[in-house]
């Protein structure tokens, strides 16, 4: 886990993901169709009726029922419903023509995080750390943190699938015990779990100098980093040290659980070396009621991502720290009807695989972007497609890593994040 050189000077030393599980809607965030208001309620022509998940429920066109206004001097549209991160458009890239292979929760989940839709497979924090390690020593390289529900897919998500485990994703939580099992029991001191480790460690020795496994000395350097982590994880986990106005700006409560708190936490970490942190939000599946739905949920995440943006950027970080937003895949511009009767008294939408946007900001990315284009209706590309496989190989890129040289050799193959694909997003860079 020692730091690393990549294959080339890099824009970005670190990564922040800001997920949005269950897929947000472009049409009724960032990606605005005013056709969608001239069709409104109108069956929706010429276009593919089982791109959805739920295909027996496909209604008309639905409209956003949020307004739409242009933002910033690069003049990009934003929905009402995320007004601070409206102010922020000038610093953002944004990427209209995302899209990926499947329209399944799981395995769109695992394509755009292991680059492969079946689990068993690497991260891209695993491939990340991989390449570069760490800058700390005292904190894993990879960190990921939860607001709501597990992430359908589960921990498989940030697994280190086949690399050595020691480039797997560890969880922190924001609120209790930050990581599980970390703390000693009661009544137990350092100096005797100190005691207890160096006696397991010469068992561990002996026992890689016979077989030579290489997850026995994963499991001798964890051992070691758990024991320097119950001494810089409280510390860093205690947000009530920050000052008042860093809170308030976050709209972060010390001790409670929240997606602004994982925010502010994402700050400190990437400032301590941390080179990739993962902030799962769950419940952005709104099959129903997404008039309502979609208001709450950009409310929970809106002032703290803009918080996190603005904190970046006041401290010097933004420069060479990428963040990125987005989900799994995106939302149909049509409704989705009750199964059976062909209508819906407070409608949603269904999956959509073939368009979606996503946002990324920092880390050489070229700010105040508006990249690739939907069709009138947000249902198809029509201009610059980009894969998720496409994606990941530019969040490399701009770490310094060749996606085609990162590889490992697993059952007598060359495996990498891409698998057999992916093109850097030129058109991205700064």
């Amino acid at each position: 886990m020692s730091p690393r050189p990549g294959h080339f000077p890099a824009k970005a030393k670190s990564v922040i993901w800001l997920f949005m599980n269950g897929g947000p809607s472009q049409v009724d965030t960032w990606d605005y169709k005013p056709e969608l208001e001239k069709h409104d309620k109108q069956e929706l022509k010429g276009f593919d009726q089982n791109t959805g998940f739920f295909t027996d429920q496909v209604g008309p066109i639905m409209k956003s029922s949020f307004k739409f206004a242009r933002h910033g001097q690069c003049g990009a549209w934003g929905s009402e419903i995320f007004p601070k991160m409206a102010e922020h458009v000038d610093d953002m890239a944004f990427i209209y023509s995302c899209f990926t292979e499947t329209n399944n929760h799981s395995p769109a989940l695992f394509q755009i995080n292991t680059g492969m839709s079946r689990m068993g497979f690497p991260s891209v924090g695993s491939w990340v750390t991989y390449g570069l390690g760490s800058e700390n020593q005292d904190l894993p390289a990879y960190v990921v943190m939860l607001s709501g529900p597990l992430a359908g897919a589960g921990t498989s998500l940030w697994s280190a699938g086949f690399l050595p485990s020691v480039y797997q994703g560890v969880q922190f939580r924001s609120s209790g015990e930050p990581v599980l099992f970390l703390d000693n029991p009661g009544g137990y001191s350092s100096a005797n779990r100190r005691r207890v480790l160096d006696t397991v460690q010469q068992l561990n020795q002996a026992q890689l100098a016979e077989v030579g496994d290489p997850e026995i000395a994963t499991r001798i350097s964890q051992y070691e980093m758990a024991f320097r982590m119950q001494t810089s994880v409280p510390e860093l986990m205690d947000i009530s040290k920050e000052p008042k106005e860093t809170l308030e700006l976050y709209g972060a409560q010390p001790g409670k659980a929240s997606f602004a708190n994982n925010c502010l936490l994402a700050r400190r970490l990437i400032e301590r070396g941390v080179r990739m942190v993962q902030l799962y939000d769950a419940d952005w599946d709104h099959h129903a009621d997404l008039a309502s739905r979609l208001p709450r949920k950009c409310l929970d995440v809106d002032q703290g991502m803009a918080a996190l943006v603005t904190d970046l950027k006041q401290r010097g970080l933004l420069d060479d720290t990428l963040v990125i937003w987005g989900g799994e895949f995106g939302r149909t511009p049509m409704s989705q009807t009750d199964s059976g009767s062909g209508t819906a008294t407070k409608p949603g939408r269904d999956h959509h695989k073939d368009a979606f946007t996503m946002w990324l900001a920092g880390g050489g990315v070229k700010r105040g972007l508006t990249f690739g284009r939907t069709d009138d209706f947000g249902y198809n590309i029509v201009e610059h497609p980009v894969h998720v496989h496409d994606l990941n190989a530019t969040i490399l890129h701009l770490l310094g890593l060749d996606h085609e040289r990162l590889t490992y050799r697993y059952q007598g193959r060359e495996f990498r994040l891409t698998d057999v694909h992916g093109e850097v997003v030129r058109g991205l860079l700064a």
